[in-house]
């Protein structure tokens, strides 16, 4: 649901024109560019910190996130992503017609993405549950921990030197 509202915020703005301006706005494109880099960067850090400090083997993991929080970590990932407006701002104008209401269209539009957006994201979910039984040992979690944190640091450091 985060994810879902972070590109119903970058939607909004991108109807409302405001994507325009921000990539139209080196300094601003940067800003987000570079916030959404440092958050990989921080969250990968994190997990692969996270992997060494825990003790013994054979003992379970718990699922320790609540449900405000993942809502919160999938807006601020999505909100970080520059490339979520940009998308959205040379998206949206292909399919608005001038003539027509404007403010309709861009509803339809957003209801339409949000709609083919969710359930795929909903499958994610549920995979991502029904793997979470492989994760229950330590030791395999420790490492799903380092090699993800290790492509979030990736994608981060990527992010940030991707040109405009």
């Amino acid at each position: 649901m985060g994810i879902l509202t972070g590109n119903a915020i970058y939607f909004l703005i991108s109807a409302i024109g405001l994507g325009a301006v921000l990539v139209a706005s080196e300094f601003l494109f940067n800003a987000i560019k570079f916030a959404g880099a440092a958050y990989l960067v921080f969250e990968g850090v994190r997990m692969i910190l996270k992997s060494f400090s825990q003790e013994g083997e054979e003992q379970t993991v718990s699922n320790s996130a609540g449900s405000r929080q993942l809502f919160i970590q999938g807006l601020t990932t999505q909100l970080a992503n520059p490339k979520a407006i940009i998308f959205f701002t040379a998206l949206l104008p292909q399919f608005i017609d001038p003539n027509g209401n404007v403010a309709m269209q861009c509803l339809v539009l957003g209801l339409v993405s949000v709609g083919v957006e969710f359930p795929v994201l909903l499958l994610y979910g549920w995979m991502a549950e029904r793997g979470r039984e492989l994760l229950k040992r330590k030791s395999y979690y420790r490492w799903v921990e380092r090699l993800a944190g290790t492509f979030l640091i990736a994608a981060g450091v990527k992010l940030a030197f991707t040109q405009k």
